[in-house]
C-alpha cells in the first residue's frame, strides 16, 4: 500500500493564520540535565494542516470528541481546479463530479495554492466554493470536506458562511492540506485523526491518503 503524507510539519516558524501565535517548542527535559528529551509544545488548536469541528463556529454543536472515530477515515475523492481562472469555485464545476463524488465520505480539492505556503500570498486571494455550491455539496452527506488553502471562506468574511453551511451538517472541513498534487489517483482511502482533546473545537491532524 502507498500512504502519502498530506500534512504539513509544525514548527515554531511555520505560517498560521493571521492573528494567531505561532508555535512555541521548549525544552523542558535534556537528556544532559534528566537522562531524557521532553518538549513542551504550546500551540493554538486550529494550526497548520487541522480539522474544523463544528463547535468552532456554532454555540452548542459537537466538539471532535462527540464525533464517532470512524468519522475521521473513509472513502475520498480529489478534484483537480489548479488550473481553474476563476478563484471562486462555482456549481457547474462540481457537477460534472457528482457521480464520483457520491461514492465517497470526503471530498478533497486541489486547488494548488499550497504552492503558496511560508510565503504573504497564501493568506489572501486563494480559490473558496461559492455558497450556492457549498450548499450542494450538503446534498452528499460527506463526513468531510478539505482543501489546500487557509480557510474554506474569503480572507475578509465576517461570517463565515461557507464554514456553517458544511458545520450545520457535521460535516468536518480539513484546511492547509499538502501534496495533493503528488496523488496518482484520484480515489482512495483517506484519514485526518484529530488529537483526542476534551471538548475540541479543532485539532492539528496528520492527513493521509492510503492507496493499493
Amino acid at each position: 500500500m502507498n500512504v502519502i503524507d498530506l500534512s504539513h510539519p509544525i514548527s515554531p516558524k511555520m505560517p498560521v493564520y493571521p492573528g494567531t501565535e505561532p508555535p512555541v517548542f521548549e525544552t523542558g527535559c535534556s537528556i544532559d540535565d534528566m537522562g531524557f528529551l521532553e518538549k513542551k509544545i504550546t500551540l493554538y488548536s486550529h494550526t497548520g494542516t487541522h480539522v474544523d469541528a463544528p463547535a468552532h463556529l456554532l454555540k452548542g454543536a459537537k466538539t471532535l470528541d462527540m464525533l464517532p472515530f470512524e468519522h475521521f477515515f473513509g472513502n475520498a475523492c480529489l478534484l483537480k481546479l489548479a488550473d481553474a481562472k476563476n478563484k471562486t469555485i462555482r456549481l457547474s464545476q462540481l457537477e460534472p463530479h457528482q457521480d464520483a463524488i457520491r461514492k465517497v465520505e470526503f471530498l478533497l480539492i486541489h486547488t494548488g495554492w499550497s504552492r503558496y505556503w511560508e510565503t504573504e500570498k497564501y493568506f489572501s486571494n486563494y480559490p473558496v466554493l461559492s455558497l450556492e455550491a457549498a450548499q450542494w455539496l450538503c446534498r452528499f452527506g460527506l463526513k468531510g470536506f478539505g482543501f489546500d488553502t487557509i480557510s474554506a471562506d474569503e480572507a475578509d468574511a465576517e461570517d463565515f458562511p461557507i464554514h456553517k453551511v458544511f458545520l450545520r451538517n457535521d460535516t468536518i472541513i480539513i484546511e492547509n492540506l499538502a501534496n495533493l498534487d503528488t496523488l496518482p489517483f484520484n480515489q482512495f482511502l483517506f484519514s485526518c485523526f484529530p488529537l483526542n482533546f476534551e471538548n475540541a473545537d479543532g485539532s492539528p491532524v496528520r492527513a493521509v491518503a492510503y492507496m493499493k
